[in-house]
Order: C-alpha cells, then structure tokens, then sequence
C-alpha cells in the first residue's frame, strides 16, 4: 500500500482482482479450446456455450464493480441529511437523472434515483421513497412518458427523448422484477430466462401514510395495480384489526373486523359482506355490550332484516326480531323486554314504537292500539287473562284513563270514564250493566289481534327481499352469501373466533359450483312426485337457498309466536302468516327454475295464474312447510279451543266408562248395525249352548269397530292437513267396510246412521285436543276441497265433536247415572 491510497480502495483490489484474473483466465482458456477443436468437433458447442457463459460472468462482476462506484460517488453529491437517509451498504445505485434527465409529474422532484430496491424523489431536503416491490410500471400515450403505480401515489416520469424514456423505463421494470425476485438477473448454470416484466398480482406489506380510513393502518396481503387486491389483512396503531377481501383498494367481499373498545379486553367483532369499504348485505356482529346482531347493512348500516339480541345476564335483557332503516329500527318488527316480561308486535319508526301495535304480557293480558313516540296513544283495546275486554284510551304507560268500557266474561258492563292516580288504585265513574245477556263464547275469547292492521305480504318483506334480489340478479354463486346469510358456529365457538380472526364458513369457492347443481336438479325433477321429493330435500338443507330461505322464517315464526307470544290472540296473525310463507317459499322456488331455464336457453315458463298457484302451494308446498312452525302453531290453537277441548276431553272420559253394547245404545245406533260378530265373551258359556245372551257382550269393550277406531288414531302421527283428511276418508271406510260385513252386502250409510258411529268411533278413539286438530285442518286445508267430501267429512266430524261436548251435561240427568 502506498501512504496516498485508501484501505477501502486496497481492500476492494485485494477482493476483487483474484476473481476477476480467474474469470478472465477461464474465458481465455475457453476461447483457445474452441479455436483448437475442428468445426465439426463434438465439443465445439459445447465450448462455445461455455465461454459465453463465462463472459457473461465476466460482464457482470464489472457492471456490479461500476454500480458500486457509482454509488460510492453518489453518496458525495449528497448533503449529509440525505446520506443520513440513503446510505446503506447494500445499496446501488441503477440510474440517476442527472445522468439521463428525466421530470416527474404531478408529483415535484429535483432529482430522481432508481435504487436495487426502491425509487427515490429528492426534493430539497425532502425525500420521498418508493419500495420497488410495489411498483407497477405502465406505459404512457407519447414515447416520451410512462407512468408508475405505487399505494398512494400515481406519477409520471416523462424524458426529453424516446430513447431517454426507454432506457429508464427498462432500468425500472429491470429493478421491479429483481426485486421482487430477490436476486440479481444473471443467468447462473442450468437456469432458464427469467420474465422479463413483473407480475401485476404481488404480495406485499406497505403502511399508509396520507390521510383517511386507513392512515397509519398496515395492510399485508395481494396487490393488483398498485391496490389491495384479494385477501390480505389490515392493522391500525389504535388496535383495530381487518382480515379479509379487498378489490381496488377497499374492503369488498367477506371480512372480519375487530374494533377495540375503551374497556380493557373489550371489542366489537363485525363478520360480514363489504361492499366498495361499507358493510353492505349479510353480516353478524358481536359487541362488547354482549349484544349480537345478525342481519343485513347498508353502507355500513344495518339496514333491512335483523335481529338484535342481549344475552339473559345484561342488565336490561331484550330482543329485537325486524326491519331496520339506516341504523335504526323502522317499520314490521318484534321486541321482547326481559324486565317487563313484555313483547311487542307492530310498527316502529326511528327506533322508537310508532303506528298499529300488539302487546302481550307475561301474564297473558294483551293491548291493541296506535303508538306514538314509544307510547301508546288513542283508543285501543285489552284483552285480559279471564277474557275481560276494555275498550277506550289509555294513559302512557298502559293504564285505562278517559272514556271507556268494560265487558265482563259473564256479560255484564261498565261504562263511563277512568282514572287513576298515586295510591288510589283505579278508578271510575258509569254505568254498571247487570242485565245483558252473556256474550257468545268466541265473541271475546277467540278475538284475534293484529289480523288486517299488519299486511301478511309486508310483515316480513325484509327477509323475501334480499332472496328475490338475488335471483333476479342471476343467482350468482358470489352473492348467495351476502344476500342469504351463512351459517356460523355457536355464541361461544363465534367469540374464540375472533382472536384468531377466523370464521368457520362454508367456502365461497364452491358456491358457484353448487349453485350450478342446484339449479340442474330443478331442471331434472320438475314432474309432481319427483318434484315434491326434490322441495323436500332442498328444504332440509341448510346450505341451499330454499333452505335458507325457510330457517329465516322459522326464526321470525319463533320470535313472535313462542314464549310470551303463545297467545291465543294471535292465532289468526299466526295461521295467516304461515300460508303466506308457503306462499313466498313457491315463489322463490319458480324463481330458481325461471334462472335455471335462462341459464339453459329454454324458454321460461308462464306465470301461474292465482288458482293454479294455491293449488301448488297447498298440494306440494305447505305439506312440506308446516312441520317446521307445527309446535308453535297448534299450541296456539290449543289455547284458542281450551275450553271446548276440556269439555271434549270430559264427555270422552264419561263415554268411556260404558261397555261397547251400552255405549251403542246409548249413542241410539240402530241394532242392525252393531257388528256383535267381532265381540269376544266373557263368561264361560256352556257347551251346545248356541242362544243369545246379550248379557254376555255387556262387559265387552274398546272391540266394535276397532280398525275404524285405530284408522282415527292417526290422526295425530302426520302434521299435514290433506293426510290428516285421508285418515278421516280411510276411516269413513272402515266403518261402511264393517256394516256391509255385518249385513253381508255393500251398504252406504246415510248421515243419521253415520253420524252416531262416527261418534262411537271418535269416543273410542280418544284422541287428545280434537278441537284444535279441526279447526287448524279446517284453515290449512286446501279451498279446492271446500264442498267436496273432505268438507263433508270434516264437517260430520265436527259434528261430534260438538255432539260429545254435549254428553257430559246429558249423562248427569240419566236415572242411571
């Protein structure tokens, strides 16, 4: 070392020389062997391609020696804030524009840097860097310019010449592709040509900068354009967390976001549909209040069908089944208020009660009226547990005040004018009526509320909505989550999920496929039997549309008919509201074949007209439908028919303490008729004895017309009303069979005749609740029957079931008895 040179200069020369001697050795070496073999020697190509290789070698020691220099000199251009900044051992310097000049717009720079890693503007003493791994070079409209993408910048660098724009833009996508490779572009042995332009979808991680929803926020997921695109994952300073899809830059598709709350350990967990960064179609969110919400939004709103529930330990437990409107609760709805033991049917407006409303309390006392600002206002009505009616205004808070009238269930009233005040209990100044006659037992008591203040078709147009979007939009396999829902896991497993950020879902890749399946299976099995089969098992799947469609309904079903809302009041607003879901449930299944047949070229087929319809719906939809609001919709029809039913159940019990033969007699059924034939004795009669006794049949029972009897009993095994009739049709049979055996020949029995069989068979047959069974027969069964024989038969039926009412009040004046 001489005293003037440098140790760096000394140590560069001591490192890079042996090398660059051995690599110039080699390719001196190869030359003289090629020039030594004959044209046509075998290992002339061989060398050739040997010596290229290492000249390429040779290449690019001395282009890296030269970037390194040029480096080195840069770093002296620079003040040393700048240095500060840059300098780093492992950078070298591409391309500077003082070298090829170059200008960026819109963006001001004085100098431009192309880096091995990244793109740097010099402004003053500002710098603005640029990592090359998010960089996305596109060509510009003159041959002058091209233009660079980065996650909150779009520049352009423009030169003074084409060849000036060439040499840059080559130089960038050249470092791009390196960069994001990780390697130098050298063509080691035995490698391929490397892609000469970058990919426009990359993986990166990147932290905004600039100002809005995500500044400061990291996002670390798929790029496309310079945006997120795909699935990635953003994370805010503050402790906000979203994992999920992203299109052009904002939250598009299914994501989850957790937003952390002031309390320790607390935060709200929102799994649902974005759309352009919004919340938008189906979601379920749990707050840290212990409320969960699942339904749908609107930009980021809920917005629609919802539900809102708190769990049983908070201090004011409720839940809130209905429509919402910008955030609030507006239009059909239901709410129960765990503290007041209180559910609430009707209207609301700006998350207040507001228009036509029903209340049902624990204690089985109803309101009907207008509500205004969450108060009921006006005259309305109550319905008492003992079947008491008012009729009048009411204070605020639900008491009578004003003018009103009081009818008691023994017939009398009160009229006149209410009040009530701090620890004078209620009371009021009229005209008590002792002389009216009692009321007609379903004057009152069977009084239905709510029927024709709430429209069946737009109490629950909120959950049809979202469904008819989306087959009118195609059924596109994408949209069926957000417009249909998905299924999740319980409450606890949902909570677990969010510290791993996770929601167990079905995969929407597969939507696309199985919505194709679905609608070819529509195609396949249109004829009634087949048909029917296939409604059965798309109703059963909770992954299909239909499914889905009906599991909603239930949900509604439930939240306003069981519990608190088991209330024989309301059975009219429940038996209505289930025709109308069978209704809607076929509309949408003619929706899903009209997309099938679209997708297939045919052509569509023809609206159905109104009376083909109901025929449709009763004969293949409602069957399939009423299993699944059966329990909550027959117990309201045992409540309704109670009464009746106990004195029902009361006249079978008397009945069933008489012999077959006495009971036969008792019910006058001609004699002719008995069917003796299937009796068996008691007492031992003697041998050759062949007379009559008919003493010996008194103590027979539960044998005459016992497969009739057992035909009845099935009654209670189907919950479909057009198999509930055939059972009656199979039993109207039995008996006619039995006499015609009995007479040895055919004999169709007259109504006198049928009518005290059919009561001996039903006494017999003792099925539980047969008031209810009728009546919910008598309104799901299908108007096409109305004046036919069902109708027929079900009325004979009623008819004894009336007639045993009556047996109990006319066995107590028997001698006998």
């Amino acid at each position: 070392m001489s005293s003037e040179g440098s140790v760096g200069t000394a140590l560069v020369q001591a490192l890079r020389q042996p090398l660059t001697h051995h690599v110039q050795q080699c390719v001196l070496l190869l030359l003289s062997l090629r020039d030594t073999v004959g044209e046509s020697h075998p290992t002339r190509e061989l060398l050739v391609h040997a010596a290229t290789v290492f000249g390429n070698l040779q290449s690019f020691t001395r282009q890296e020696l030269e970037q390194a220099m040029a480096t080195q000199a840069l770093w002296h251009t620079l003040s040393s804030r700048l240095r500060d900044v840059l300098c780093t051992p492992a950078h070298r310097l591409l391309q500077d524009s003082q070298d090829i000049p170059v200008t960026v717009t819109p963006l001001r720079a004085e100098r431009v840097l192309l880096f091995d890693d990244a793109l740097v503007l010099l402004q003053g003493h500002s710098v603005h860097t640029f990592d090359l791994k998010l960089v996305w070079v596109e060509p510009g409209q003159d041959g002058c310019m091209f233009h660079l993408l980065t996650p909150e910048e779009e520049f352009s660098l423009c030169s003074k010449d084409p060849q000036g724009r060439v040499a840059w833009q080559r130089k960038v996508t050249q470092a791009v592709c390196q960069t994001l490779r990780g390697k130098k572009d050298f063509p080691v042995l035995g490698a391929g040509l490397e892609p000469s332009e970058p990919p426009t979808c990359r993986c990166g991680a990147y932290t905004f900068r600039a100002e809005g929803r995500f500044s400061q926020a990291t996002y670390e997921g798929e790029w496309y354009g310079g945006r997120p695109h795909g699935k990635g994952t953003l994370k805010w300073p503050d402790g906000r967390n979203h994992v999920g899809d992203f299109c052009q830059g904002l939250e598009h598709g299914f994501g989850i976001r957790l937003v952390p709350q002031a309390s320790e350990d607390k935060f709200d967990c929102y799994k649902c549909h974005w759309r352009e960064g919004s919340m938008c179609g189906y979601g379920i969110c749990e707050y840290s209040t212990s409320e969960v919400y699942k339904g749908y939004f609107q930009e980021g709103l809920r917005h629609g069908f919802g539900v809102l529930e708190s769990t049983p330990q908070t201090p004011q437990p409720c839940r809130y089944t209905g429509h919402w409107e910008r955030g609030q609760r507006s239009g059909y709805g239901v709410q129960d208020d765990g503290d007041r033991g209180e559910r609430y049917i009707g209207m609301w407006q700006a998350d207040q009660r507001h228009g036509p409303g029903v209340v049902v309390t624990q204690a089985g006392v109803c309101y009907q009226g207008t509500f205004q600002a969450d108060k009921m206002v006006g005259p309305g009505i109550l319905l008492s547990e003992d079947d008491s009616l008012y009729e009048g205004t009411f204070a605020r808070d639900l008491t009578f005040v004003g003018k009103g009238k009081v009818t008691f269930p023994n017939g009398f009233t009160l009229e006149g004018s209410f009040g009530s005040g701090a620890g004078r209990g209620l009371h009021t100044q009229g005209v008590l009526d002792t002389a009216a006659l009692p009321p007609d037992p379903g004057s009152t008591r069977k009084r239905q509320l709510g029927l024709g203040v709430f429209p069946v078709e737009s109490r629950w147009q909120g959950v049809y909505g979202p469904f008819q979007d989306f087959v009118q939009a195609g059924c596109p396999g994408d949209l069926q989550e957000a417009l249909l829902g998905f299924h999740v896991q319980s409450s606890r497993e949902l909570r677990k999920s969010q510290e791993y950020l996770c929601c167990e879902r079905t995969h929407p890749e597969d939507h696309a496929g199985r919505m194709e399946d679905i609608l070819e299976e529509l195609l396949q099995h249109r004829a009634p039997e087949a048909l029917q089969q296939c409604l059965r098992k798309a109703l059963s799947n909770s992954l299909h549309p239909l499914g889905k469609l009906l599991r909603t309904l239930m949900l509604t079903f439930q939240a306003t008919y069981s519990g608190i809302g088991a209330n024989k009041h309301l059975q009219g607003l429940a038996q209505e509201e289930v025709k109308q879901h069978a209704q809607e449930l076929w509309a949408a299944y003619r929706g899903l074949l009209q997309v099938a047949l679209q997708c297939k070229g045919q052509v569509p087929e023809e609206d159905q007209d109104a009376e083909t319809r109901d025929l449709q719906v009763h004969r293949l939809m409602l069957p399939l439908v009423l299993p699944s609001f059966y329990s909550e919709l027959f117990t309201l029809y045992l409540l309704l028919h109670e009464r009746e039913d106990s004195l029902y159940s009361q006249g079978i019990a008397n009945l069933s303490l008489f012999p077959d033969t006495k009971l036969l007699e008792f019910l006058d059924v001609q004699k002719h008729l008995w069917p003796l034939k299937d009796l068996t004795l008691t007492t031992n009669q003697p041998p050759g004895d062949h007379l009559p006794h008919f003493t010996r049949y008194s103590l027979v029972r539960d044998k005459c017309f016992l497969s009739a009897t057992e035909c009845l009993q099935k009654m209670i095994t189907t919950v479909d009303p057009r198999e509930k009739l055939e059972v009656l049709e199979r039993t109207y049979g039995e008996i006619e069979a039995t006499v015609s055996r009995m007479l040895g020949q055919e004999h169709n029995l007259p109504m006198d005749d049928l009518l005290p069989l059919l009561i001996y068979v039903v006494s017999r047959a003792q099925i539980q609740h047969l008031g209810a069974e009728i009546h919910l027969i008598r309104d799901m069964m299908a108007p096409i029957h109305t004046g036919g024989l069902y109708d027929f038969l079900l009325t004979a039926l009623e008819s004894c079931y009336e007639h045993i009412q009556k047996e109990d009040m006319r066995l107590h004046r028997l001698p006998s008895r």
